[in-house]
């Protein structure tokens, strides 16, 4: 991407909608459903990657001993609603990268980063200095590579939304990285705003 992507104003709403399946509930309970839901996976005998943008949902992978195994990268801006946030997880991964990426935009040098981090097949944290993470779940599924005999799933928190014509409950958006959500990815930043 040659440009830095914003979010139109008359277009925000359609960024609030989850990607893929929303599991609603509490952060105890959402866990035990992505569990149980990479347990029936591994059934399968396929490899399991993850890939997570949000802090409290990399907290909750990183605290559970099982989810843990499957991470690769996880994207944080220590901050949640605006406060400060502490990870404490910082020696699990293999190497941790500094990037910026102003509110409500994609900072166009993601693109080559999250290609090179998931080329070095390092366990990576990569930590938003300045900005916030949230739109980078869009940049990070395109990049991540669709390979037979592994399922890759990128996490996210879902906020409840109340503003909209309908309501979405909070909870956390597992999304199967496949060839119709990279498809369904590429419409969503199709209606951003070059800059």
């Amino acid at each position: 991407m040659d440009n830095n992507l914003g979010i139109p104003q008359d277009k925000r709403h359609l960024f609030a909608e989850p990607l893929d399946i929303l599991i609603a509930g509490s952060r105890e309970e959402t866990i035990i459903q992505v569990e149980n839901i990479i347990r029936d996976n591994l059934e399968s005998g396929v490899a399991i990657n993850f890939y997570i943008v949000g802090d409290i949902v990399a907290k909750d992978f990183l605290s559970n001993q099982f989810l843990r195994n499957f991470i690769k990268i996880c994207i944080i801006d220590e901050k949640t609603q605006r406060s400060h946030l502490k990870l404490e997880f910082e020696e699990f991964f293999e190497h941790t990268i500094e990037f910026k990426n102003p509110e409500g935009t994609i900072n166009k040098e993601c693109w080559k980063l999250f290609r090179e981090v998931i080329t070095s097949g390092k366990k990576t944290l990569i930590k938003i200095i300045e900005g916030e993470e949230d739109l980078l779940i869009l940049p990070l599924v395109l990049e991540i590579p669709i390979l037979k005999d592994v399922k890759n799933f990128a996490f996210y928190g879902q906020p409840p939304i109340t503003d909209l014509k309908y309501q979405i409950p909070e909870g956390i958006v597992i999304v199967d990285v496949d060839i119709n959500i990279q498809e369904k990815v590429k419409k969503v930043i199709s209606i951003m705003e070059e800059f």
